[in-house]
């Protein structure tokens, strides 16, 4: 029973590993033939606050920068 365990394990781990290979393969011929291309860069709001933690008052100062009042609706 544990041997099964084992083959099973054994041979999906070569599958992602075959998987991986491939893809390898795919990404290196890839950058040969179209050449070397700087991938653009996704704009993130990740790391735009430096620092500690983000308080409340920065928040709603956001908040407001970014949201228009709603009296007049």
């Amino acid at each position: 029973m544990f041997e099964q365990m084992d083959q099973d394990n054994l041979l999906k781990r070569f599958d992602s590993l075959v998987r991986e290979i491939e893809n390898l393969k795919r990404d290196l011929l890839r950058s040969l033939t179209v050449g070397v291309k700087h991938r653009e860069v996704k704009p993130t709001l990740f790391g735009s606050i430096k620092g500690g933690d983000v308080t409340e008052e920065m928040i709603e100062e956001s908040k407001q920068s970014v949201l228009r009042p709603l009296d007049d609706v």
